[in-house]
């Protein structure tokens, strides 16, 4: 049986992002199918991170005697003493919105990313887009990338979600903490996440006479005191980042999750919105129409007219979308996901 020794510092985050859910969620997944063993490794506190990802890492792995290396987060150590690596990239943002990085933290991706995926065995990318992206834009050969989706990863999304109890009002649960419609957006507050726009459309439509409040439901990035100023007073709310069981909630409760980011490597809140029975309109570049398949509203999301237009949309056809959302995301799960990073692990094995 192969020994995977996996970088797991992300998924043992007090508040783990969405590098940290996909290692948890992988690790559970690869332990409960059993085949291979799995060495979660979580050193590297109280130094520099790099040393631990280019040093200890590496060398915990060969103290252990993993058969492979996997850095699910860019990292992957350049120097692995001849052991195979396996990198898993979910986009390069930091390339497309540099301003939504610090500098040394822009700078460190843009040295190893480039790198690491160069010199690994293997690399998974979590959709197409994010393959070509990587390919077109590093030289990567493409015969060693293997495109393996992410899955539904919040708690009561497995087997699919039928949306708020029996009796409940559409669109308004009662733990989501709101007692009218609302449209819901979840991400940081970030230049790539483009909510700015999701606010001047969502105001046209206010002045049009829609009840519908906002919510937009992530850590403040810098966005924050521009949305509310752009919201003008109507009624937005930004309740920063969110438990688990919040976001379900809020999930829940929404009458359509509206997604109108410019760049992203999956999309997984469209997925998990979809498992609940939350229809969605996304826009229509980069990885969203991959996780939105044909479940989804699609819009430009450089023209609030389109964006507006979709939000009429996905509102009038609530329950056919909310169907097709199901099965959509009924088709994702962290048991195939693991199956098919088995088989990357093979392969990279015996590279």
């Amino acid at each position: 049986m192969l020994r995977i020794a996996i970088d797991y510092r992300d998924a043992a985050a007090a508040r783990p992002g969405g590098w940290g859910r996909y290692t948890r969620e992988l690790v559970a997944a690869l332990r409960a199918g059993g085949e291979v063993e799995v060495i979660a490794l979580t050193g590297g506190r109280g130094g520099p991170e790099v040393a631990w990802e280019q040093a200890g890492l590496p060398l915990a792995a060969a103290r252990r005697g993993a058969d492979v290396l996997h850095a699910p987060n860019c990292f992957l150590p350049l120097r692995r003493g001849g052991r195979p690596g396996v990198v898993t990239v979910h986009d390069l943002a930091f390339e497309v919105f540099p301003e939504d990085f610090a500098a040394r933290t822009r700078a460190k991706y843009r040295w190893i990313t480039p790198r690491a995926a160069r010199s690994a065995e293997r690399v998974i990318a979590v959709s197409a887009f994010t393959r070509d992206d990587l390919c077109d834009r590093y030289g990567v050969d493409p015969a060693r990338v293997r495109v393996v989706p992410n899955a539904p990863a919040l708690a009561g999304a497995a087997g699919g979600v039928a949306g708020p109890p029996a009796g409940a009002t559409p669109g308004v649960a009662p733990a989501s903490g709101f007692d009218e419609p609302y449209l819901l957006g979840v991400g940081d507050l970030r230049a790539k996440k483009n909510w700015g726009r999701l606010v001047a459309a969502w105001r046209t439509l206010r002045a049009a006479g829609l009840p519908h409040r906002l919510v937009i439901a992530g850590a403040d990035a810098g966005q924050g005191p521009a949305l509310r100023a752009a919201a003008g007073g109507e009624p937005l709310e930004l309740p920063g980042y969110v438990p688990d069981d919040r976001l379900d909630a809020l999930m829940r409760g929404a009458e359509a999750l509206v997604h109108p980011s410019l760049y992203e490597g999956f999309g997984l809140v469209v997925l998990e919105a979809q498992a609940r029975g939350c229809p969605v309109a996304i826009a229509s570049g980069t990885a969203l129409p991959e996780a939105g398949g044909d479940a989804a509203v699609l819009f430009d999301p450089r023209d609030t007219a389109a964006i507006a237009a979709a939000i009429e949309d996905v509102l009038a056809r609530r329950e056919e979308l909310a169907a097709r959302g199901r099965r959509h995301a009924a088709r994702f799960s962290w048991a195939a996901t693991a199956a098919a990073t088995v088989a990357v692990y093979r392969e990279a094995a015996s590279a």
